[in-house]
Parts: C-alpha cells; sequence; structure tokens
C-alpha cells in the first residue's frame, strides 16, 4: 500500500475553520466550523476518546449548502471536564452548539459512541433536528473503547510519556484495524495529546467510558430523518441496525460502505465522504 498523501487530503487540511467554544451547563466546549456562517448547519459527533480533529479531512467536503461544525464533547478534545457524563448531557451539547451557529435545525452525523450521542438528542429534540446519522454505532454492545477501560477494576489515570514522539507511537484506534490511512492515523494521534508537567499525555477523560454505551430499550421513536452507516468489517452488525430499525419504529436506510471497519473515517474516508455528502443533500432545508 502507498503511504503517498493524497492531495484530497492536503487540500482538506489547508482549509481554515473558526474556532470557537460556548459554555454548556457550566462547562467549555470548543468547536470547530468551516463553510458560510448563518446557513444550515451540520455537526459533526466523534467517538469516545477521539476529539473534533477526526473530522478535520472530511468537514471541509461537506460544506456545499452546510456550515459544517465538528465540537469536543465534554471530557473529550480541548473542552473541559465534568464530574458525571450522560449520554444526555453530550446531546444538550450538541444542541446548544448548533443553537449558537443558526436558528435552523440541524444534521447531526455521530460515529460510534457519537452515533449514541446523536440518537439520544433525535429522541430528546427531534422536532428541532433535521436529520440524524449514526456512523457504525453499536447499539447493544459497549463501544471498543469503553470496553478496553472500563474492563478493569477501575478507571485508570493517564500515563506520563517523557516526549512527544513517544506518546505518538502510542496512539491506537480500538479495535485497531491494519487497514487505516497512515496519513489519517498520524494527524489524529497529534490532536489527541497535550503537554504537562514532565512530558505527554492524552486529552480525554477516563471517566467518559463510565457512561458511554447505548442499550435498546434506550432508543424510542424520533421524529426527525434517521440513517445509519456501518463498515462491512465493523461492529454495527445487521442484527444490530435491524434492532435500531425495530425500536424507532419505522424503516430506516442502512448505509454499508464495503471493505471498511468500525473507524470508516480511517480506512474508507472517501466513500464515507460521498455518503454524508448523499444525506446532507437530501436533508437540506429547501
Amino acid at each position: 500500500m502507498s503511504h503517498e498523501v493524497p492531495t484530497w487530503f492536503t487540500d482538506a487540511l489547508s482549509q481554515s475553520y473558526d474556532a470557537a467554544e460556548i459554555e454548556v451547563d457550566g462547562v467549555r466546549v470548543a468547536y470547530r466550523a468551516w463553510g458560510k456562517s448563518g446557513g444550515p448547519v451540520a455537526i459533526l459527533v466523534h467517538g469516545g476518546a477521539a476529539h473534533a480533529g477526526w473530522w478535520d479531512h472530511v468537514a471541509p467536503h461537506l460544506t456545499a449548502g452546510h456550515r459544517v461544525i465538528a465540537l469536543d464533547l465534554s471530557g473529550h478534545g480541548d473542552s473541559g471536564h465534568r464530574e458525571t457524563y450522560a449520554l444526555e448531557a453530550w446531546a444538550d451539547e450538541v444542541m446548544a452548539v448548533a443553537a449558537a451557529e443558526s436558528d435552523l435545525p440541524p444534521v447531526l452525523l455521530g460515529h460510534s459512541m457519537g452515533g449514541f450521542v446523536v440518537l439520544t438528542a433525535a429522541q430528546r429534540h427531534g422536532h428541532a433536528i433535521r436529520g440524524a446519522a449514526a456512523i457504525d454505532s453499536p447499539v447493544r454492545e459497549m463501544s471498543p473503547e469503553a470496553r478496553a477501560w472500563v474492563k478493569r477494576k477501575h478507571v485508570p489515570g493517564h500515563r506520563v510519556h517523557p516526549d512527544r514522539e513517544s506518546i505518538l507511537a502510542h496512539f491506537r484506534t480500538l479495535p485497531a484495524d491494519g487497514a487505516s490511512l497512515p496519513y489519517v492515523h498520524r494527524h489524529l494521534a497529534v490532536g489527541s495529546i497535550r503537554e504537562v508537567p514532565g512530558g505527554w499525555t492524552w486529552k480525554f477523560d477516563p471517566h467518559i467510558f463510565l457512561r458511554a454505551r447505548m442499550e435498546p430499550e434506550d432508543l424510542a421513536e424520533a421524529v426527525c430523518e434517521i440513517a445509519l452507516i456501518r463498515g462491512e468489517r465493523g461492529m454495527a452488525t445487521t442484527d444490530i441496525t435491524d434492532v435500531v430499525a425495530e425500536r424507532l419504529g419505522r424503516d430506516v436506510p442502512v448505509t454499508v460502505i464495503r471493505d471498511a471497519g468500525h473507524h470508516i473515517m480511517l480506512d474508507q474516508p472517501i466513500a464515507l465522504i460521498a455518503v454524508l455528502q448523499t444525506l446532507l443533500g437530501q436533508w437540506r432545508i429547501a
């Protein structure tokens, strides 16, 4: 496999974005936005232990007709931390960011745990949402990131690594997938770390994993449009997407991205961009 960095990726990262933050229930929530302000917005929601930068190579390709926003959920990235975390609180953060940017109903697009967040938002705020899509979100199972942490007897703190390159070498996706594009992997790793006394550590709060799953009984009918996207080798298997459709009480379109694992933006980003562009076109406000 060639490791040459393609133009579509470097062009995306060269696009400037507006950095902003708001306060939601006493906690600072940071976000970045691409495209013209004032129009309809599309909100990109990362998974557990991730950050807004997971969308840097995707968001600039979605700006035709939308202001595209990627936020750091509380406990992640450059946002503040809470004493406890819940899908409901994260959903409210997403809606608060959308309201800060536009009075029009947003489109919500969430990956893995972020898919749980947008489905929660669809249930709580469905009348105020244009559409919501969950990307390889394994409802009925704990997210792979959460499983790796809570299987331990306690929630550990972060190890401090002596230098920047050593911590970057430890960056892993869970589950691991050898198909991840190395230039995307490196970019996500760089955005995941922060300098602290004595070295470098990860940005996310390990306590996020104490409430990072969604059970079928947590799902209920939502009045907004719903779509599901799954990787062919991902975690949102056919039986899981069938459960979601059943609980939502209607047919829900499911798009399968071929030869993609759980982290679709790492191994099949162009295919993911195409699917998201299609959804945004279908859900565009007339």
